[in-house]
């Protein structure tokens, strides 16, 4: 069964920094996570993983019970402990936020 891929906007403003072919790797990735989003490495929790793009880091959550992917951050090496450590901070906002856009859709 496909997955919906979302993303937050603040990691839609981040990708809009990056090159164009940084930005085309991302969406293959998009199309990779809709049909397999357990693909990149597990991160504490089953449902948290990351996806490197040479020396960047695709953060996301997978929503199984809301059949959805939400990419929420890209970061490095160097900022990976500290990105990881936000995200696991803002999971129940994430909650909230994905659970309101599969109501909108």
């Amino acid at each position: 069964m496909a997955y919906a891929v979302y993303m937050t906007e603040s990691f839609e403003k981040e990708m809009m920094k990056l090159s164009d072919s940084d930005r085309k790797i991302i969406e293959k990735l998009f199309v990779q996570l809709k049909e397999n989003p357990f693909v990149g490495d597990i991160l504490r929790y089953h449902f948290f993983r990351e996806k490197r793009l040479r020396e960047k880091r695709i953060y996301y959550l997978i929503y199984d019970e809301l059949n959805c992917v939400l990419i929420v951050a890209i970061g490095n090496k160097k900022t990976q402990q500290e990105t990881i450590d936000k995200i696991i901070e803002l999971l129940p906002e994430f909650k909230e936020y994905i659970t309101k856009i599969m109501h909108e859709s």
